[in-house]
């Protein structure tokens, strides 16, 4: 598949999306946030698990009820709040950056402005902050604006290029471009999340499940692995 075409069919990429929720099921919707709290949260969940960085949004708003308090304590504090969220030091620095940028520039802790912009305005605004980058802003977008932006992290990333729906060795910021650019956009909330369960369960970074795999046939990584395992040697 990614011989042929640089650039995945839609029909290619809905075939994939339809064995997925007969595979997994139609994803829950997630929580709905506030942009801020998002961004957060998703600033949180870099390098950790859900439950982890859920841990550690949850105990940051209990130590601090509100963003002005995150920015006006000590990082240290910030820190040892989400500690459980790991790289904690890195996060509460990269969070107050953010916060003190917004105080700086909008007067005001919110992101509540980015409903008045356009999709592509608003992802640029995001990207303008320090530290995020094109996965924070399309979760920001997707989840808490419901505006139409495919996220690549790891998992979506790895599944998408042994798909084939990517080139090989295609970057983050590329991949965002080309999945927004060939993926439906009615399906990119449920295909986001069912690519990053499959990422999870069967399509692993190491020992990948193909002979359980419902995309199998699909997939570019799959066949060739298959076809190694059964040429002779």
């Amino acid at each position: 598949m990614a011989e042929e075409t640089m650039l995945a069919t839609e029909e290619c990429v809905l075939t994939i999306h339809e064995k997925l929720l007969d595979y997994y099921g139609e994803p829950q919707r997630k929580q709905q946030r506030d942009p801020l709290d998002e961004l957060v949260v998703t600033i949180l969940s870099q390098n950790t698990s859900d439950t982890n960085s859920g841990r550690a949004y949850e105990s940051l708003r209990e130590r601090f009820p509100h963003w002005e308090k995150v920015l006006d304590a000590d990082t240290s504090e910030v820190a040892d709040a989400i500690r459980v969220g790991g790289l904690a030091n890195v996060k509460a620095k990269r969070i107050q950056r953010i916060l003190e940028e917004l105080q700086e520039e909008r007067g005001a802790l919110s992101l509540g402005f980015l409903d008045e912009m356009e999709v592509e305005e608003a992802r640029d605004y995001l990207l303008s902050l320090h530290g995020v980058g094109p996965k924070t802003a399309a979760c920001v977008l997707l989840f808490s604006l419901h505006e139409p932006a495919f996220p690549v992290d790891t998992h979506v990333h790895r599944v998408t290029e042994r798909l084939g729906l990517i080139p090989e060795d295609t970057s983050t910021e590329k991949a965002h471009t080309l999945l927004e650019a060939t993926v439906p956009q009615d399906i990119y909330y449920a295909l986001h999340l069912n690519l990053i369960r499959h990422g999870r369960t069967l399509c692993t970074a190491r020992d990948p499940q193909c002979h359980a795999c419902p995309l199998a046939r699909d997939c570019d990584y799959a066949q060739a692995h298959t076809e190694r395992l059964e040429s002779p040697s």
